[in-house]
This record gives C-alpha cells, sequence and structure tokens, in this order.
C-alpha cells in the first residue's frame, strides 16, 4: 500500500513524494521487541547509555569484561537478537557487548544512519576496549566493515547475512515498496548531499578497499535469505582472500543468527583466532 501511494504521489505531486520516501528510508520499520525467547539474557545485562547528539542510545554488556566481543545488530532489529550467541560466547569466556542504535529498540530517535553505527562503536570501545571480535548482522556488516578501516580495533570480524554493496539498502527498499526508478535515483542522490560523503554507496560497501581489512574474516549466509541474495556472500569471500565461508540453508535472514549451525561455528571461529584485546581497565 505504502508504496503504491507513493508511486501514485510521484505522478500528482513530486517533490511531496521525494520526500515522503527519504524519510522512509532513514526510519526503522517500527521498534522491534525483545522476543520471550531472548528476556532471560537480555534481563542478565549490564544496561548502559551513550548520548549521541542529545538522542539516548542503550548499551549492553555480559561477563566480566575479559575478551569482549561487539556484537551490531541490521536495519529494524535491536541487540538482544544476538540472545543465543551471547550465551554461546559468555560459555567460552568472552564478554559480549551490543547497542541499540537511533530508532531501534531501547533507544531514543526515530532515524539512524551508517555514520551514527560508527560513532557508537567507537565509543563502546572506549569504554570497553579492543574487541576480541566483532560479529555484525545485516546492515549491520557494512557498518563493521566501516568501521574498522576507519580505526575501530578487533580480532577478527564475522558478517552474517551481509550486503556486499551498500547501494543494495537503496535496491531493496525500493523492491520491497515496488517505488519508481526516480524516487530511488533521488534517494541515492539526497543521501550523498545529507550525509557529506561523495563517494558514499562505494565507499560504505562491504568490499570497498579489501586491502584495508588485515583481521581474520567469516562471511556467513544463508541459501534461503530472501533479503539480502546468497551471492552477497560469495561476493565479500572473493574480495578478501584468505576469508572463510559459511554457508547454511532454511534459516532465511533472520533466524540465521540463533541457530545452532551459526552459533557454534562462529564461536568456534573466534577460539581459533585468539585475539588479546587491551580492555578499558589495562589502558587506564
Amino acid at each position: 500500500m505504502t508504496g503504491r501511494l507513493l508511486n501514485a504521489t510521484a505522478v500528482l505531486a513530486p517533490p511531496l513524494a521525494r520526500r515522503v520516501a527519504y524519510k522512509l528510508f532513514f526510519r526503522p520499520a517500527g521498534r522491534a521487541a525483545v522476543h520471550p525467547r531472548e528476556q532471560d539474557v537480555q534481563a542478565a545485562a549490564t544496561v548502559g547509555r551513550i548520548d549521541l547528539d542529545g538522542v539516548p542510545v542503550a548499551t549492553y554488556s555480559w561477563g566480566d569484561g575479559s575478551r569482549p566481543v561487539l556484537l551490531v545488530h541490521g536495519w529494524s532489529s535491536r541487540g538482544s537478537r544476538f540472545a543465543g550467541m551471547i550465551a554461546d560466547l559468555l560459555g567460552r569466556g568472552y564478554s559480549p557487548v551490543t547497542f541499540d542504535a537511533p530508532g531501534h529498540g531501547g533507544s531514543g530517535g526515530t532515524t539512524t544512519n551508517l555514520l551514527q553505527y560508527e560513532r557508537i562503536m567507537r565509543a563502546l570501545q572506549e569504554r570497553h576496549g579492543d574487541f576480541a571480535a566483532v560479529v555484525a548482522h545485516s546492515f549491520g556488516v557494512p557498518c563493521a566493515f566501516h568501521a574498522l578501516r576507519t580505526g575501530l580495533r578487533a580480532g577478527c570480524l564475522v558478517a552474517v547475512a551481509g550486503p556486499a554493496e551498500f547501494d543494495h539498502l537503496v535496491t531493496e527498499f525500493t523492491r520491497r515498496l515496488r517505488l519508481r526508478p526516480a524516487l530511488a535515483e533521488h534517494l541515492r542522490e539526497h543521501s550523498v548531499r545529507d550525509i557529506g560523503v561523495a563517494d558514499l554507496w562505494e565507499r560504505f560497501s562491504s568490499v570497498y578497499e579489501p586491502a584495508a581489512l588485515t583481521i581474520p574474516l567469516l562471511v556467513v549466509h544463508d541459501t534461503d535469505d530472501d533479503v539480502v541474495g546468497v551471492d552477497h556472500a560469495h561476493r565479500i569471500h572473493a574480495a578478501y582472500p584468505g576469508s572463510q565461508l559459511h554457508i547454511t540453508t532454511g534459516l532465511g535472514h533472520r533466524r540465521v543468527l540463533g541457530d545452532p549451525r551459526i552459533v557454534g561455528p562462529v564461536g568456534a571461529f573466534l577460539d581459533t583466532h585468539p585475539h588479546r584485546a587491551t580492555t578499558a581497565a589495562n589502558r587506564t
């Protein structure tokens, strides 16, 4: 319905349609609630807060602070979606750390973008020290690649169901709403103008300047992912020589995060790439 209305408005009042489409593009589709199966893990978290230009960002951490692992959620999601992985990481002696991006979960705000993700990740590094690993899902994957290329420190990276090219965000948004090509082009052009990065769609891609990422990489994807096709995983894997590829079937885009077929191999990958993270306390 939303797409049909926008397309009709684009004929009768193009400026209005462009404004509405642009606002929707940066606005998560509702706030995901904590799922019943995530509640025990969520309740055990130490809850914190980061102030991001007046927007309160909810943060969560578990464990004793040693070997912190940063978990980066995707669009219209929240940090608690990593509950199954958090339990496994705690059992392996890691200290998981995550957050709800602006407009998501328990955080304030209504919109978010990749640069805000980067600032939050850097703030969490200041609080918890260098990360033993970063595990990112979906939209969080290009956010993690970008942050690691620009100074975030971690021992390894796990990319779960992430797009290879950042432009996929526009492609998927317009496909889902069946928007006119002119609206898609408007989203691309005005995102560049507002974010202020001329080569936005190339620079924020997961496969941008692969030589800049020198840490071990595990790429995880499911063949039945209907949001980000499995071909994206193969392109990321091909761009990073030496990376590992783990493909599953039957889990789709979201269930892939908590399934034992993913949780176990991710934990094992971290165990085989030990990294002595510098904690905030040790730096002090």
